[in-house]
């Protein structure tokens, strides 16, 4: 698993054990064009042979999708097809700043609270799930949700 806190500068890294026992924060990425963040990830999917993305969305209090959620879900979509990688969600609220008490990492620009913020979600993921889907199963929920409105 590779979990992803994607944010407009950097991209918060964090993989784990092929069992799911050991989460650790990786050097986060720092945001370039999509090609490049693309080149450097799929170097890292097939380093860490990873199965699949977790990635970070940025919920409000009420659990509504906000504009940086938006932009996570637009990129974690695109980056998986691209990669051919199932995906998951996890809300993401407040993970920043319990990275940041958690490890004392508050202010940090290094990229490190990136990372360890990737790492709760990973955490939080491997909790409670839900299991990853592959990007086109996603348009097609999504497609029937709109429809469903």
């Amino acid at each position: 698993m590779l979990a992803l806190d994607v944010g407009r500068r950097r991209i918060g890294l964090a993989g784990c054990d092929p069992l799911g026992l050991t989460v650790t924060p990786l050097r986060a990425l720092a945001r370039g064009s999509f090609a490049s963040d693309l080149e450097h990830l799929n170097t890292l999917v097939e380093q860490r042979r990873v199965l699949a993305l977790v990635v970070g969305l940025p919920l409000d209090a009420a659990g509504q999708l906000t504009a940086q959620a938006l932009h996570c879900q637009r990129y974690g979509e695109r980056l998986a097809r691209r990669l051919q990688l199932p995906l998951a969600w996890v809300n993401e609220h407040a993970s920043t700043w319990a990275a940041g008490e958690r490890h004392g990492l508050h202010g940090d620009r290094s990229g490190a609270l990136d990372s360890a913020a990737a790492a709760l979600l990973l955490e939080q993921w491997l909790q409670d799930g839900p299991d990853p889907v592959l990007p086109a199963t996603i348009e097609r929920c999504q497609t029937a949700d709109a429809a469903a409105s």
